[in-house]
C-alpha cells in the first residue's frame, strides 16, 4: 500500500486547532441534547413561553448531570473507546457531585483524562491475564479505578475548576460592567478565519454561557461566535463591490451562511483581502455592544450559527436586541467593506483581466489554515463559484483487497466529510457499483477497518495514523474532486475482475 505524504505544518497555530478540534469533538456531537434542553427551558421554567411547574424540574437535572455526562462520555470514547467513556463517565461524577455549578469544564477535563489512565492501566498487564479471566480482570479493573478517580475529582479536581471557571466569570462580568465585552470581537472574528474559534466558543463560551444561562436564564456568550451578521455585511459588500468570482458566489454564499450558518463560507472572502478581517471585528464588536445594551442573550447554544437556530434558542425578553445586534453588525461590516472594496475595485478588474484568480488562492489559503478540513471549497462551487480547488495524491494503488468500505474523514466527522460522502455514493450509483459501503466520520473515530480513507490533503497524516492499514486518499475538495472518478474506475476494474 502506498499512502500519501503531504507536508505537514507546525506550531502554536496548528496545536491550537487539533486542541479546539478535541473539544469540539466532545461538544458537537451532542448538540442535540443541549438544544433539547435549551427548548425545554424555554417553554417550561417560570419566565418560559408555557411555564409548566413539573416539566420544568427536568431543566436542572439535565443541566447538572445529563450534559457533562455525555461530554465526558464523548471524551472517553475518544481516547479510548467505550471503556474509556464508562470510566470518564464514572469520574466525572466525583468532579459534579463536588461542585455546586454545572461542571462542563471538569467533564472536559476529567472525561478524557480517566479513560486516558485506564489505558494506561490496561498495559500493565495486557498479554498476562490467564484465559478466562480477562472479563473478571477486565470489570473489577475499570470499576475500581473509576471509584478511585471519581474520589480523586470530588477532593481535586472540582475545587480547581470550580476556581477557574469562577474567575473567567468574573473576568466576563468586569468586561460587562466596564462596557469592554464588545472588545472580545478582536480576538473572535480574527480567529474566526484562522480556525481557532472551537477552542475559543466551545472552551470557554460555551461552559461559561451554560452557567451564566443557568443562574439567570440566557447568557450573551452564545451570540459572541455566532452571530452571522458580521459574515452577511461582508458578503453584502461583495455582492455589490465585488469583481469577477467573488462578486458571482456570493449571494448564494449568503444563503449558505445566514440560513445555513456555516460561516466558514465567508473566510476565503476575508483571505482575498486579509483588511477586510476589520469589517467583521467592527461588525462583530457592533453586535456585542447592542446586545449588552438591550441585556439579551441566547438560552443555549446556536449551532450551527444559522439565523434560525439563533431565533429558536433566543431568551424571550430578547429578540428585539438580538435581531438589532444582527442587523447592526451587518450593516457596520457591510459599510467598512465596501469602502475597502471599492477603493481597491480598479486594482481588482485588473488583476481579474490577467487572469488571477484571488478567489481560488483564497479558498486553498483558508484550507491551509484549518489544516485541510473546509467545506469551503465545496460550498462555494455549490452557490455558484467556480474555485474548485484541485486535488493530488502522491501515490495510490489498485493491486490490493478489494475494496468494500470508503470512509470520508475530517476534524468533526460531521459537515464537509457527509458532503463528500454524498457525492461518492450518487458516482457509485450512477456507475451501477453496488456493495461498497461509504459513510463520514471523525479522523479521531478512524477503527482501522476501513478499505479506503479519503480525507483532505493535510489532514491525511493523521488519518494514516489512525487507519495504517487502509488505501488514503488526498483531495482538496470534498465536493468535486477529480480523483473520484479515480475511485470509480478502481471499482469498476475491481467488478469486471469477479
Amino acid at each position: 500500500m502506498t499512502t500519501t505524504s503531504p507536508k505537514t505544518t507546525g506550531g502554536a497555530r496548528v496545536r491550537v486547532q487539533r486542541f479546539g478540534t478535541f473539544l469540539s469533538g466532545m461538544i458537537m456531537p451532542n448538540i442535540a441534547a443541549f438544544i433539547a434542553w435549551g427548548l425545554i427551558t424555554a417553554f417550561f421554567i417560570p419566565t418560559g413561553w408555557t411555564p409548566n411547574e413539573s416539566l420544568a424540574t427536568l431543566v436542572d437535572p439535565m443541566i447538572k448531570y445529563l450534559l457533562p455526562l455525555l461530554i465526558a462520555n464523548q471524551g472517553g470514547r475518544m481516547i479510548y473507546g467505550v471503556r474509556g467513556g464508562v470510566v470518564g463517565t464514572i469520574a466525572t461524577m466525583g468532579v459534579i457531585v463536588g461542585a455546586e455549578i454545572p461542571m462542563f469544564l471538569g467533564a472536559m477535563i476529567v472525561g478524557p483524562l480517566a479513560a486516558w489512565i485506564m489505558k494506561q492501566v490496561d498495559k500493565l498487564w495486557a498479554g498476562k491475564i490467564r484465559a478466562g479471566f480477562e472479563m473478571l480482570v477486565d470489570n473489577f479493573s475499570a470499576g475500581i479505578l473509576g471509584v478511585i478517580l471519581a474520589l480523586g475529582a470530588f477532593f481535586g479536581v472540582a475545587p480547581l475548576v470550580s476556581a477557574i471557571s469562577g474567575a473567567l466569570s468574573a473576568g466576563v462580568d468586569w468586561l460587562v460592567a466596564a462596557g469592554l465585552l464588545p472588545l472580545a470581537s478582536i480576538f473572535i472574528e480574527p480567529g474566526k478565519v484562522l480556525f481557532l474559534n472551537n477552542a475559543i466558543n466551545q472552551g470557554i463560551l460555551t461552559p461559561l454561557g451554560i452557567q451564566q444561562a443557568t443562574d439567570s436564564g440566557k447568557s450573551i456568550l452564545f451570540l459572541l461566535e455566532a452571530n452571522p451578521g458580521p459574515g452577511l455585511g461582508l458578503l453584502l459588500a461583495y455582492t455589490f463591490f465585488g469583481v469577477g468570482v467573488a462578486r458571482a458566489s456570493a449571494p448564494g454564499a449568503i444563503i449558505i451562511q445566514f440560513f445555513g450558518g456555516i460561516h466558514e463560507i465567508y473566510f476565503p472572502y476575508v483571505l482575498m483581502k486579509p483588511i477586510l478581517v476589520l469589517s467583521t471585528i467592527a461588525g462583530g464588536a457592533t453586535g456585542i455592544a447592542i446586545n449588552v445594551a438591550f441585556n439579551s442573550g441566547l438560552r443555549a447554544p446556536a449551532s450551527p450559527g444559522s439565523i434560525f437556530a439563533i431565533y429558536l434558542q433566543t431568551a424571550s425578553d430578547s429578540y428585539l436586541g438580538v435581531t438589532l445586534s444582527v442587523i447592526g453588525a451587518a450593516a457596520v461590516s457591510f459599510a467598512i467593506a465596501a469602502v475597502i472594496l471599492r477603493a481597491s475595485r480598479k486594482r481588482d478588474l485588473e488583476a481579474l483581466e490577467s487572469g488571477d484568480d484571488q478567489l481560488a488562492s483564497a479558498v486553498a489559503a483558508n484550507a491551509a489554515n484549518k489544516g485541510g478540513d473546509s467545506k469551503v471549497g465545496a460550498l462555494l462551487n455549490q452557490s455558484g463559484g467556480t474555485a474548485a480547488a484541485t486535488s493530488t495524491v502522491e501515490g495510490t494503488t489498485a493491486t490490493r483487497a478489494p475494496i468494500q468500505s470508503i470512509v470520508f474523514a475530517c476534524d468533526a466527522g460531521m459537515g464537509s466529510s457527509a458532503m463528500g460522502a454524498t457525492v461518492m455514493r450518487n458516482k457509485l450509483k450512477k456507475a451501477g457499483i453496488e456493495g461498497v459501503t461509504v459513510v463520514n466520520e471523525s479522523i479521531a473515530n478512524l477503527s482501522g477497518n476501513a478499505d479506503l480513507v479519503i480525507t483532505q490533503r493535510e489532514l491525511t497524516p493523521r488519518a494514516t495514523e489512525k487507519s495504517p492499514n487502509s488505501l488514503h486518499y488526498s483531495v482538496d475538495n470534498f465536493m468535486g474532486s477529480p480523483k473520484y472518478d479515480e475511485v470509480v474506475a478502481l471499482l469498476e476494474a475491481q467488478k469486471a475482475a469477479k
